[in-house]
């Protein structure tokens, strides 16, 4: 039984091939492509579970084609990249991505966030369910789905689970820890970065003003707070 498909996309065949005979001995069905235009073409012809994607790559990088993939899909999608640099991993986050390695990695270490992206931990789904009004965004937790000033606005995976946690806990204050353990899994609790760049993006989503948010509030050096006024209890 396969543990999943995944596809690897990189310009480097010879780290295509290493990739590709390490995660075949692993159990997964993995297939290949050399840059972002041919993984687009193999995601529309194909189903896959995970997308391993290079971020620099000629013609199209990997931000644009993980930007293009998220316009159609909510695959996992670990980006790699060969500087340990806080520019590029702000940029993988922002463009979709669940995750990031940078290289050269170990192939212990890929095939543990290969895991942990694949694995949806039932907490991250929490007991959210129906339509509500989060600031200025109407969600429906159903179909994963929000609209704003009744246009569809898209939301990462990552997103829309740090939004269902905090609105199944929401007017609580929540750390940092829970939140990553939460939502990305019991490995990420102190990768601060990931949750303040998804936060970010969040806001630019639900808050009329995001510099100055008044739903998704910073609880400074503890973590944040979803405030839902029509949730607290009087």
């Amino acid at each position: 039984m396969s543990a999943g498909r995944i596809l690897i996309v990189d310009d480097d065949p010879q780290i295509r091939r290493v990739m590709r005979v390490s995660l075949t001995g692993q159990g997964y069905e993995v297939d290949d492509a050399k840059g972002g235009e041919g993984a687009l073409e193999k995601l529309r012809e194909q189903r896959f579970d995970l997308v391993l994607l290079d971020m620099n790559m000629p013609d199209m990088g990997g931000l644009e084609a993980c930007r293009q993939i998220r316009t159609q899909s909510e695959i996992a999608i670990i980006m790699l990249t060969v500087r340990d640099d806080e520019l590029d991993k702000v940029g993988a986050l922002d463009a979709g991505a669940d995750d990031y390695v940078t290289k050269p990695f170990n192939i212990q270490e890929l095939s543990a966030r290969i895991r942990a992206a694949l694995r949806r931990t039932p907490s991250a789904h929490g007991p959210a369910s129906g339509r509500l009004a989060v600031g200025s965004a109407d969600v429906d937790f159903d179909t994963r789905q929000v609209t704003r000033h009744g246009k569809r606005v898209r939301l990462t995976p990552k997103e829309f689970d740090l939004l269902r946690y905090l609105v199944a806990h929401a007017n609580k204050v929540l750390t940092h820890r829970e939140l990553l353990q939460a939502v990305w899994g019991p490995d990420y609790g102190d990768q601060v970065d990931y949750l303040r760049v998804v936060v970010n993006q969040l806001r630019k989503k639900i808050e009329a003003k995001p510099s100055a948010p008044v739903h998704l509030l910073t609880e400074p050096w503890v973590g944040y707070r979803l405030h839902l006024p029509a949730l607290t209890k009087p």
